[in-house]
């Protein structure tokens, strides 16, 4: 079979004008299309593709999975991100699903990454030249990031006067990171820092605003926009932000002929800041020691560079020695994230021991977050650096685990409590073959333990209900809308022998064809088949009746 190729490309701000040559070439060359709906909608007249896959804002595993999978089966694949795909795009998890599988770049599918105009770029064009020095970047999304790692990183941007740039600064729901930012900033730098705050660069509602540190909150932040910090000597002119790089200390800019020659500029006398090419330190303060007549007066740093480099990283280790950052000069912390896990007494078991709760909440600590689903699991959230640590003691108090996201999910009733038995043992292994299997979008198995079927079985993507020792299979619930329907009947009394087959095939069906983020009722409706299924049209538009006239 001939390998495919996933191009991973950058395609700038959006507009034509500002999209390389090479990422055109690549989405003209590719025969799938994969990327958030947004930034579909952004290239979508440059592109010759066949199929075009557009997914919501948090589907970025299931798009590289499927750019993946489209990849091996002999296709050219191209996944988009705005900006750089190297900067918070889609690079990064690219290469990560393709490690999980063992891939190499000498056996495997060809990948390239083309790159475009990240944020700090095209927003620091319109501002004027407000990174001419020393920047960074920094997103204020905690999804995957712990805040605690987030306020250490501001804070080391604004100690060392980094020029920052905030990336994803505030959405619906995350309100309180800006407002944090900014309060962190303000320790370190003058209210009247200049911030430039730049929405939608170079697209249709682009909207640029300049205003200082004090005041930025005065204005409209949203995830669309891109913040840029100013720095120390960041300054504002004719409505432009603009970072020196420090030629006014070597130059006389407003005359023609220059007082020092090229040569000259670069001794110590002239820069007397820069770092020594003999000794390697770097003067950070100076100040004026007197010496016995005849002698003449010299100049001694307060603190070399390496001791306030010290001095940074105790402030960042929060009470590191200074004996053990003298003799170790790499320091090297372990980085958090964010572990997200469901947990269940079981498939069956609806009770939780007062020991698992103890559990949960040492686990929790101050920082995880616990919530309660419909489907009867406590999803966690959690920073750590060791997920497996956790995991284990969640295991060794008899919890049921399985991750979150884009999986299948085993619900099943209580039977009863447990007085009605006889099927619990086809619900366990469901929940062993199937728990947590990657799945183009979640897919909710209900299966209910007699022919009540209360536990709602048939408002599932595949509901299983048992009845006289045999099963009836309902298929593409969908519970929730204006369409809301039930699922539809496919099979009635199934032998109890043939059910782990069939759910298998129809799973193994919508796993290998459905696209990504398409839940089953959407595939089946699409297909007009699953097996031998044939889809039947289970819901209609409600008519709402006109409401009658009177008093």
């Amino acid at each position: 079979m001939q390998k495919g190729k996933i191009f991973v490309v950058g395609f700038g701000p959006g507009d034509y004008e500002h999209i390389t040559k090479r990422a055109i070439d690549a989405l003209q060359q590719s025969e799938f299309i994969i990327g958030y709906k947004t930034y579909v909608e952004l290239i979508e007249h440059l592109v010759t593709a066949k199929s075009i896959i557009s997914t919501g804002m948090t589907e970025e595993v299931s798009r590289a999975q499927e750019a993946v999978k489209q990849a091996e089966a002999g296709k050219i694949v191209s996944v988009i991100s705005s900006g750089d795909a190297g900067v918070y795009g889609m690079a990064g998890l690219v290469y990560e699903v393709l490690i999980e599988l063992g891939w190499t770049e000498k056996e495997g599918i060809e990948v390239e990454i083309v790159p475009g105009i990240s944020a700090i770029n095209s927003c620091a064009s319109l501002l004027g030249a407000p990174i001419m020095h020393d920047s960074c970047t920094i997103s204020l999304s905690d999804h995957l990031t712990p805040w605690k790692l987030i306020e250490k990183r501001i804070e080391a941007a604004a100690m060392a006067d980094f020029v920052i740039a905030f990336y994803n600064p505030k959405s619906g729901r995350r309100t309180r990171q800006i407002v944090e930012a900014q309060r962190i900033l303000l320790e370190y730098r003058s209210p009247d820092t200049p911030v430039g705050l730049v929405k939608s660069a170079y697209r249709d509602r682009q909207n640029i605003v300049i205003t200082t540190l004090a005041e930025m909150l005065d204005h409209d932040i949203g995830m669309l926009t891109t913040v840029i910090v100013g720095n120390s000597t960041t300054f504002f002119y004719d409505n432009k932000m603009i970072t020196p790089r420090g030629y006014q200390r070597k130059y006389t800019l407003g005359e023609e002929k220059q007082a020092l020659r090229p040569h000259q500029r670069l001794k110590k006398e002239a820069e007397p800041w820069a770092m020594d090419q003999e000794t390697g330190e770097a003067p950070s303060g100076y100040e004026r020691i007197e010496r016995k007549p005849k002698e003449k007066s010299i100049q001694q740093p307060k603190k070399s560079s390496l001791e306030m480099a010290q001095l940074a990283v105790s402030l960042l280790t929060k009470g590191s020695s200074s004996t053990a950052v003298q003799e170790k000069k790499i320091v090297q912390q372990a980085i958090e994230s964010i572990f997200e896990v469901a947990v269940s007494p079981g498939v069956a078991n609806k009770f939780f021991t007062p020991e698992q709760m103890r559990t949960l909440a040492d686990i929790v600590g101050e920082e995880g977050t616990m919530e309660y689903t419909p489907e009867h699991q406590i999803h966690l959230k959690i920073p750590t650096t060791d997920p497996t640590a956790i995991t284990d003691k969640l295991q060794s108090v008899g919890f049921l685990i399985a991750p979150i996201g884009d999986v299948a999910n085993i619900k099943a009733c209580d039977f009863c409590y447990g007085e009605k038995a006889d099927s619990i043992p086809y619900a366990e292994a469901l929940q062993e073959k199937f728990g947590g299997m990657n799945l183009p979008k979640q897919l909710n198995i209900g299966f209910n333990g007699c022919g009540m079927a209360c536990y709602r079985a048939v408002f599932d993507d595949i509901g299983i209900v048992y009845r006289k020792n045999k099963f009836d299979i309902f298929l593409g619930a969908k519970p929730v809308g204006r369409t809301a329907h039930a699922a539809q009947p496919v099979v009635e009394g199934l032998e109890p022998e043939q059910l782990l087959p069939l759910i298998t095939d129809i799973i193994n069906e919508y796993k290998q064809n459905a696209h990504p983020n398409e839940r089953l009722f959407k595939y089946f409706k699409r297909v007009k088949k699953i097996l031998n299924f044939e889809y039947q049209e289970m819901g209609s538009k409600i008519k709402i009746e006109p409401a009658p006239c009177g008093d």
